[in-house]
């Protein structure tokens, strides 16, 4: 981890210290929740254990097992996540996860959003909160490109219905943007985009079109791209560059 500068005491911000070392991406959340409960953080010296406890950033001094952190060196890493793999740190279940196929020395890093177990693509990853806090905020509306194959003919009369939307489990599920690219009895392929991120949103959407969706891979998130990147691939970008091409 890099040193941080100095900051004047009117630029510090209050968090609770759990956020601050999941903003930091020093940890997870539910892991800096665990470190702070079991003892193991102090702040100006001394032990908390209540994970909410909040903390002025950078003005009050914070040590993990009598280290003191720092700012992390941000870092963006563009992700072909294979399929078959899921988008999470740990599986109760012994699931193969992104961080097993991705090295270690990457450092901690969270997910921006998530791609299910059988569906691969771009997912980026980073420890900048700032950067994924915006591209997963549905105010924002950035969109998500996707390659779709479903079984049987989908008509352009259901893109239409697609992109005026559906409710499932009470939730709308809509598309921006249907685009058919090859169609048959048997299969069609597609190109779609979103501009939200529910869970399984394509998969429900298209099933309550009548559509089973066989193959699901994203290829766009905002303007970050997967372009030739193969399966279990990744690439890094420097933080200013992708600050840049989100205009933040």
């Amino acid at each position: 981890m890099t040193s941080r500068t100095s900051s004047p005491a009117l630029s510090a911000k209050r968090y609770t210290v759990d956020r601050l070392l999941s903003k930091l991406g020093i940890a997870s959340r539910s892991t800096s929740q665990e470190w702070v409960r079991a003892g193991r953080v102090r702040i100006n010296g001394r032990v908390v254990c209540d994970p909410a406890t909040w903390v002025l950033w950078p003005k009050d001094s914070i040590s993990v097992d009598g280290k003191p952190i720092h700012d992390s060196l941000k870092r963006w890493i563009l992700f072909h996540k294979p399929k078959g793999v899921i988008t999470t740190h740990s599986d109760d279940q012994a699931r193969k996860t992104i961080f097993d196929v991705l090295p270690a020395d990457l450092g901690y890093l969270h997910a921006v959003g998530r791609l299910d177990q059988a569906t691969s693509g771009l997912l980026l990853l980073t420890n900048d909160s700032t950067l994924s806090s915006y591209l997963t905020d549905p105010a924002n509306k950035v969109m998500r490109t996707y390659l779709v194959s479903v079984r049987g003919e989908f008509t352009e009369a259901q893109a239409k219905e697609a992109m005026v939307g559906v409710v499932d489990a009470g939730e709308r599920l809509q598309c921006h943007r249907v685009k058919i690219q090859k169609s048959s009895g048997r299969e069609t392929h597609l190109e779609v985009v979103l501009v939200q991120g529910k869970n399984r949103e394509i998969r429900r959407l298209f099933l309550a079109l009548g559509h089973e969706v066989t193959r699901l891979r994203r290829i766009q998130f905002g303007p970050f791209k997967l372009e030739d990147l193969q399966p279990g691939s990744w690439r890094e970008m420097p933080i200013e560059d992708a600050r840049e091409a989100l205009r933040l």
